[in-house]
């Protein structure tokens, strides 16, 4: 059965925040839980860790009131809330105040371990006129502020902000009665987000979200998922962008419930994420594919004191492309004896300037549950992430793929560039006119067509029922010395499967250099063993070799977190190039082989201090400007 527009008396809002008042109305839904916050990394909840639909909804008009007494209606404000009850909260009094909201993960005030260039973009680029806060944080930005050592550029931008503590908005009384039909809040064709992208393929750039985009995005998302006022969602993402992010909202436009905790909690101890699916009996979770591995390796099943039962999950909804079927299924191999449907494996597709969701290759009648993928292909070990429309289907998103220097659709087969064209586009990026049409403007060559968003992802449709599968990133394709291209991902996944119980998994870069491949791969423990190491770079090369006919020119092995992430988990290869060629890697050991495999040099321990100088002739001939600007956080070091 699909829920899609479940009540007649009741039509679907403009805008997410116009759902709350009608659900909060209703008295089925008036004291139903709208979120749950699970503390301290436990499935314990306390009754001050649940909000009903009634508390948000008159917590969010209290929130919008208080905000406009101090800021006016169409305002720039950063919120630097941590996860949480709260940050839920602010997102939602934001946009029902007008105001346009930039939630970003809140560095630590003291910005003493160089974690705030995020917030100085974010700063800078969207010129906010106020930043929402918790008081001890505001407390700990004045004392920074205070002292003679501080940046003065950053110091500047704080100063010149207008600080409001969520105490102030949260605690005092305001009228909450809310007439629905003098809604001020965001319009629907008003900006009322700024998401930044992730940062995997470059600096993470701004992305203009209205108000009536997100609203379709979620209402889409929430028909391809099959959500409705009986599904409970359970969710660690981080809850200011991306998928984390449009979960609160998928929430909400699906009157469902949503059992949240931090990524910290997560990777503190992964076996969480399905206590928690067991304890609420979720149907629904979003998770990035490393999870997946993750959870398999340290997620304790049979170590764990509380049960596991994963017998209600109908949607296990994989993001962060390409999606490996032999991690899929070695997680199904281990969780199916706790009653994880197969079927509920839900391949999925996003990106920021669509708002994030775009497909989901997952078929609310493929609940068979007889077989580990009962349709799903797979191509080069990868699994699809959408079934596209045929052309005498109508489509509410329209995905295409294009070859991406003519700008013309490919046949089935081919590879090319996917774009997106719906309602769900952002309107593009803030400051970067140029990018913007570039990227949101893109229309298919020698024909009349709609715009379309340039994802920037290769991508190749197969079968007959046209699977999509996205293969790898355009900026990020290799291209081999006999002409053939290879994806990044194929090289870093055989160079792991050499030595997972030395190596990290989902923390490996592969990349090239003045025509050379370069594979950077994080170690589980800082090994002095010259020997051990030496042996450790022979078997990723031979590896590659075997499984992907690749020779790697060089194989640096790094101290654990050394190789930079996205705060959604994806390795940033750009970024990994920029430490490499500028001395800044933690080495533990870089191993050059001749075409023969045989060693041209190795060094140890080159690290940031300039050390290994004989080492920097490797990439002589390729000199670049070094730009160390990175927005990952710092739970992601612990994966």
């Amino acid at each position: 059965m699909n829920y899609e527009n479940y009540d007649p008396i009741f039509p679907d809002q403009p805008v997410v925040d116009q759902y709350l008042p009608i659900w909060a109305s209703l008295s089925a839904f008036r004291s139903k839980p709208a979120f749950i916050w699970s503390e301290d990394g436990t499935t314990n909840v306390s009754n001050g860790s649940t909000l009903t639909y009634a508390q948000l909804n008159d917590s969010v008009q209290s929130i919008s009131i208080q905000l406009l007494h101090s800021l006016q209606r169409g305002d720039t404000v950063i919120i630097l809330c941590t996860p949480g009850l709260e940050l839920v909260e602010i997102i939602f009094g934001c946009q029902r105040a007008g105001l346009l909201s930039v939630p970003i993960f809140p560095p630590d005030p003291s910005f003493s371990k160089q974690n705030h260039h995020h917030l100085l973009r974010a700063l800078s680029q969207t010129k906010p006129k106020a930043a929402i806060a918790h008081h001890d944080y505001i407390t700990k930005v004045q004392q920074y502020l205070s002292l003679p050592s501080k940046d003065k550029k950053l110091a500047q931008m704080l100063q010149n902000l207008k600080w409001v503590p969520t105490e102030d908005v949260k605690h005092k009384n305001a009228d909450s009665s809310l007439d629905s039909m003098s809604y001020d809040g965001c319009k629907p064709d008003e900006t009322y987000l700024i998401q930044y992208t992730s940062g995997a393929t470059g600096i993470p750039k701004p992305v203009l979200v209205s108000a009536g985009s997100a609203a379709h995005n979620v209402r889409t998302a929430r028909k391809a998922y099959d959500l409705h006022p009986n599904s409970v969602i359970v969710s660690w993402l981080p809850q200011y962008h991306d998928c984390g992010l449009m979960f609160l909202l998928l929430t909400i436009v699906s009157g469902a419930t949503c059992v949240l905790t931090s990524p910290a909690a997560f990777v503190n101890r992964p076996r969480l994420w399905i206590e928690l699916i067991t304890q609420f009996k979720a149907t629904c979770t979003p998770v990035p594919s490393f999870t997946l591995p993750l959870v398999v390796k340290r997620g304790g099943v049979e170590t764990g004191s509380s049960p596991i039962n994963l017998w209600s999950l109908r949607n296990l909804i994989i993001i962060n492309e390409p999606i490996y079927k032999a991690s899929v299924e070695e997680f199904l191999h281990v969780f199916k004896p706790f009653g994880l449907n197969p079927s509920s494996i839900s391949p999925s597709y996003g990106l920021a300037e669509n708002c994030t969701f775009v497909s989901t290759a997952w078929r609310n009648d493929d609940n068979s549950g007889n077989s580990c993928f009962p349709v799903f292909p797979s191509h080069n070990k990868l699994l699809p992430i959408a079934r596209l429309a045929s052309e005498e289907e109508e489509e509410d998103m329209d995905i295409i793929v294009v070859n991406e220097h003519t700008h013309e659709p490919v046949d089935d087969g081919i590879e090319g560039e996917i774009w997106v064209s719906s309602p769900s586009n952002a309107s593009g990026y803030l400051g970067h006119a140029f990018l913007t049409q570039d990227i949101f403007k893109g229309r298919l060559s020698n024909k009349v067509s709609r715009c379309f968003v340039r994802t920037g992802d290769k991508g190749i449709v197969k079968g007959e029922e046209r699977f999509l599968f996205v293969t790898g990133r355009c900026a990020e394709v290799i291209k081999l010395p006999n002409g053939q291209d290879i994806h990044p991902h194929y090289i870093e996944t055989a160079a792991y499967n050499s030595c997972p119980q030395f190596i990290r998994g989902g923390c490996l870069a592969a990349f090239d250099v003045s025509r050379m491949i370069v594979l950077v791969a994080e170690m589980q423990r800082s090994e002095k063993d010259n020997k051990i190491l030496r042996n450790i770079c022979e078997r990723i090369r031979e590896n590659v070799f075997e499984n992907e006919k690749v020779d790697v020119g060089m194989v640096v092995l790094v101290k654990s977190g050394s190789v930079p992430k996205t705060t959604s988990g994806k390795i940033q290869r750009w970024a990994a190039k920029q430490y490499f060629l500028g001395g800044k890697m933690n080495a533990l050991m870089e191993l050059k082989f001749d075409n023969n495999g045989g060693f041209l040099r190795s060094s140890n321990g080159r690290g940031s201090n300039g050390e290994g100088e004989e080492g920097r002739a490797v990439i002589a001939e390729e000199k670049e400007e070094v730009v160390y600007s990175l927005s990952s956080a710092p739970w992601l070091a612990r994966l």
